[in-house]
């Protein structure tokens, strides 16, 4: 049996767009003489679609749409992933579809991710069926890793899924999945989904392993693609899943830059800006965006203050030269003079401290919203995920933006990516960016270790905390010093607030803050 694999892009919510694109590939794999053609989990409705999964018009519309796409599938057999909404409630189901009419559904039984809970119900799961004389086993979603067995009678397990990209998720899946194939003797078949969807990026990567766990084919990253496998004559050969460390950061690069154009083009924005301050983090993201968006689209403001250096311009100019954005330097000293003069009746005669800085940061922010609002530029927050951890961020200043694409990011990521960029883009990052000590420059000589440890142990002691989810005993047992480790994690623990306000921010890791890690706002939790 030839079976085509369509990994496809989808906008959450545009079903006849979805449809359009699904009834395109089916007309392909007609031509190419394929048997069967596999779509993604949701490729009708996108995902996660949330409470379009409680309205009834949109579930309507998804199946008229498979009314549509099976129209078509007269001398090709097809497997379609949408809602369906049944007796128990909205399950997220598989149609199967042979001589122009949809003959089954197959429903995901267990719903494994916090974005379905509430909005999915659990079906059957996993479920046998007869396409072109071969029997197959239809399942959908994590049900593939949760089915303990498959009859003997199985000769091709088909999953379809729509499952985000994580950082070193790839290898883990492939592996499991090899598994399956070579302990159970079944050709694995595995058509996700790929794309941005907000704060989501799917990586496709669709693929299928022999029934002797090899891998034969494998589709693109972060790009649409379709193949066809014939399980008689699997013909090629996938040496291996990328899982080198050269190969996980590029992976980052393409999600990053994938899941910010999805941003844009779904959402129709245009233009970005960003607030370019002469460091490492304002410097990824500029060279983010032109990537997705184009350097015509994007442009940069650096906006110094009493306290920045000369170097930090320089670079910052530097940099829009290199990338070939438009930019302007607009200082700031007069506004912040003139609010703090303001402001006198209310903390004149105080010392200076983190009221001054905030005050800066905040009249970037402003003015870079202005922009915004004058010029329809849609404005990119600069943070990282360290920062966002410890809360060295100002509320209303620096965590402003309309999307993050790097603040899942740990500071060391940005340098290991600030380092893949310059390497395979010609070095549009100034060599001085990535060796001076970082420092967000709102008093005189201030630099990041004046609070904090070197940034290769703050994040290896918010990774234990965050991703592993260890406690602070575990971490100092492991070698971390003892105060190190109480001072970040009582930062971490207090800065909840300013977490709850953040943009959009993309999801590159296994633990992102509110999702997968999300802390109470109010507690009194101190262990």
């Amino acid at each position: 049996m030839k079976i085509a694999l369509a990994q496809l892009n989808y906008t959450v919510g545009d079903v006849a767009g979805n449809t359009n694109k699904i009834i395109e590939s089916v007309r392909r794999a007609k031509a190419e003489g394929a048997d069967l053609v596999v779509f993604a989990e949701q490729a009708i409705s996108g995902a996660p679609s949330f409470d379009l999964l409680r309205k009834n018009p949109f579930l309507e519309q998804c199946e008229d749409a498979l009314m549509r796409i099976a129209a078509e599938c007269d001398t090709v057999d097809a497997i379609v992933g949408l809602p369906i909404l049944t007796k128990e409630g909205t399950i997220s189901a598989a149609a199967l579809i042979q001589q122009g009419r949809v003959v089954r559904y197959v429903g995901k039984q267990n719903i494994t991710v916090r974005r379905e809970l509430g909005f999915l119900t659990p079906s059957k799961g996993c479920e046998y069926v007869t396409i072109r004389g071969c029997r197959c086993a239809l399942v959908v979603g994590d049900d593939l890793f949760h089915t303990p067995d498959f009859d003997k009678s199985v000769e091709t397990v088909i999953n379809i899924h729509a499952r985000r990209y994580r950082k070193g998720d790839l290898s883990r899946r492939y592996d499991v999945i090899r598994n399956i194939a070579y302990v159970k003797g079944k050709n694995v078949v595995m058509v996700n989904q790929v794309g941005g969807a907000t704060e989501l990026v799917y990586d496709g990567m669709s693929g299928v392993m022999d029934n002797r766990g090899k891998l034969v084919r494998l589709l693109k990253s972060f790009e649409e693609d379709f193949q066809v496998f014939d399980t008689e004559n699997p013909a090629c050969s996938v040496e291996s899943v990328p899982v080198s460390v050269n190969d996980r950061t590029r992976f980052i690069y393409e999600a990053a830059c994938c899941g910010l154009r999805d941003f844009f083009v779904k959402n129709g924005y245009k233009k970005a800006c960003v607030g370019v301050s002469g460091g490492i983090d304002s410097a990824v993201v500029a060279c983010l965006a032109v990537a997705a968006l184009g350097a015509e689209n994007v442009r940069g403001l650096m906006m110094p203050s009493q306290f920045s250096s000369e170097g930090s311009v320089e670079d910052a100019k530097q940099l829009a030269e290199n990338l070939g954005i438009e930019f302007h330097v607009v200082p700031i000293t007069e506004a912040y003079r003139s609010i703090v003069d303001t402001l006198i009746p209310v903390i004149g005669g105080t010392d200076f401290d983190a009221t001054e800085e905030n005050i800066q940061s905040r009249i970037r922010t402003l003015m870079l919203m202005a922009l915004q609002n004058k010029n329809g530029y849609v404005l990119l927050n600069c943070s990282n995920k360290s920062e966002n951890a410890l809360g060295i961020c100002t509320l209303y200043g620096d965590t402003g933006g309309a999307f993050s694409v790097t603040g899942d990011l740990y500071k060391t990521e940005m340098y290991d990516l600030a380092r893949y960029i310059n390497r395979k883009f010609g070095a549009p990052i100034p060599e001085n960016i990535l060796t001076k000590e970082p420092s967000s420059e709102l008093r005189p000589n201030q630099k990041d270790s004046d609070m904090l440890p070197s940034y290769e142990v703050v994040d290896a002691i918010l990774y234990r905390l965050i991703e592993d989810g260890q406690s602070r005993e575990e971490i100092i047992n492991a070698g971390f010093d003892s105060d190190e480790v109480q001072k970040i994690y009582a930062m971490v623990m207090r800065n909840e607030k300013k977490r709850f306000q953040y943009p959009p921010v993309l999801r590159l890791s296994s633990s992102s803050f509110g999702h997968e890690y999300r802390m109470p706002l109010t507690h009194k939790y101190v262990k």
